[in-house]
């Protein structure tokens, strides 16, 4: 095992930029969450991450007030001239508005796949899985969801992602379940069947000794790809988890780089080599 940092320009599956926005929490805590687009590539840059796949916090906050479609038209504009970001269209299954944005976006080189985060909007995934499915199959889209909070359970998609294997699906933050339960990602990939669920490690819980080692160990170094949810995390500390993790070099390179080369494709508009960090 290797314990120094790999020199390797990485691939952030899992960010956000903008204004955060919890309404039962502190304006200084709001403040600490917050980045606009430009700190959030200053923070990537600075710890030799190559690209970030961002969503806007406009798209789902406050929790269950957020206007997904504006947050849409918002990242449309400020994306393509921000380089070192890439997108995801947000949708949220109870806007129809959403699902024409994505439509329109997909076909465009700036975004790369679909979010969704039932939390955030407040709806069962067990209700609106199919639709969001089927969309996605159609697109041959990835997507990222948030999980495993009671409405977005790891579990629950995994029907879904095994009966459209056209769909690769990332399962948000290694490590997070509203039971305190850290198996519920990994779990998930165990019991899917077509080689399309996927987890990132953008989870507050990557700080835990050991958790990321055993997902990789579990369900395959392939199978887990880098992610920090900046700006709500710090861009550094999540990347120097992968840095001195117990995994292999080349284990390393694969999360922090390869497979999200492998899941999205030529898309993403990097070197299948990738640079020094």
């Amino acid at each position: 095992m290797s314990s120094h940092p790999v020199e390797i320009a990485a691939i952030d599956v899992h960010g956000h930029y903008g204004i955060y926005i919890q309404e039962d929490k502190s304006s200084l805590y709001n403040q600490f969450m917050t980045g606009d687009a430009r700190e959030v590539v200053r923070r990537a840059r600075a710890v030799g991450v190559e690209l970030t796949i961002v969503s806007p916090l406009l798209a789902l906050m406050p929790r269950n007030k957020a206007d997904a479609a504006a947050g849409n038209r918002e990242a449309a504009r400020i994306i393509p001239d921000t380089p070192g970001l890439k997108q995801y269209v947000v949708i949220d299954p109870r806007c129809p508005e959403t699902y024409r944005q994505a439509e329109e976006m997909l076909a465009q080189p700036q975004c790369v796949g679909i979010k969704i985060h039932p939390e955030e909007h407040q709806y069962p995934i067990t209700e609106h899985a199919e639709a969001i499915f089927k969309f996605a199959a159609r697109h041959r889209a990835v997507v990222l969801t948030h999980s495993s909070e009671q409405f977005s359970l790891a579990c629950d998609f995994i029907p879904w992602a095994d009966a459209f294997p056209e769909v690769r699906l990332i399962l948000a933050h290694i490590g997070c379940g509203w039971d305190g339960d850290v198996t519920h990602q990994v779990r998930a990939i165990e019991k899917s069947r077509q080689g399309n669920v996927f987890a990132d490690t953008s989870s507050a819980r990557s700080i835990t000794p050991g958790l990321i080692e055993w997902a990789v160990r579990t369900v395959g170094v392939e199978r887990v790809l880098f992610g920090t949810d900046t700006p709500l995390y710090m861009t550094a500390m999540q990347r120097a988890r992968i840095d001195h993790a117990d995994l292999t070099d080349d284990q390393k390179r694969a999360v922090l780089r390869e497979n999200a080369l492998r899941v999205f494709g030529p898309k993403l508009g990097c070197g299948t080599a990738g640079g020094n960090a």
